[in-house]
């Protein structure tokens, strides 16, 4: 998927997968450290999104705003979760919604192809973690992805 990326925070990715060749990109950086319950989720996102005021503070609205963007005067947008394993780990149910989420918002904005032939979305979610959890996080966003694809 050239919009979705999970590693190690250590690990270097090429900015030929994350930047367009040309047009305005928004980075969001988002910490998953500071992600313990779904309100300081929802506040991670504000934040680091700029929501709009009618952000209604909610996973269904949060899903609506990632799938539209139209706030945020940008062509391309890198949504970064560093530690993103440590996002919701208590709760696994909404890590899932959250994960959910993601994978359905760069499906939406996904797939641009450069002359290049690389395959770029407008929107690219980065999800780093450190080495050992690396396995644990690419299973769950596996997870998560076989279930969106079955709905």
């Amino acid at each position: 998927m050239p919009w979705l990326h999970g590693g190690a925070k250590q690990d270097a990715l090429p900015v030929d997968l994350l930047l367009p060749v040309t047009g305005r990109t928004y980075v969001a950086r988002l910490d998953g450290r500071e992600m313990h319950d779904t309100d300081a989720v929802l506040q991670q996102f504000y934040d680091g999104l700029k929501l709009p005021d009618y952000f209604g503070w909610n996973w269904n609205v949060l899903s609506d705003c990632l799938r539209d963007l139209k706030w945020l005067s940008a062509d391309h947008y890198v949504l970064i979760v560093e530690a993103a394993d440590e996002a919701l780990s208590g709760a696994t149910s909404e890590q899932r919604l959250l994960f959910n989420t993601l994978l359905q918002a760069g499906q939406r904005w996904s797939y641009a192809q450069r002359s290049e032939g690389i395959e770029l979305g407008r929107l690219v979610v980065v999800m780093s973690c450190d080495d050992a959890s690396v396995p644990s996080l690419q299973g769950r966003l596996r997870s998560c992805l076989a279930e969106t694809a079955s709905s």
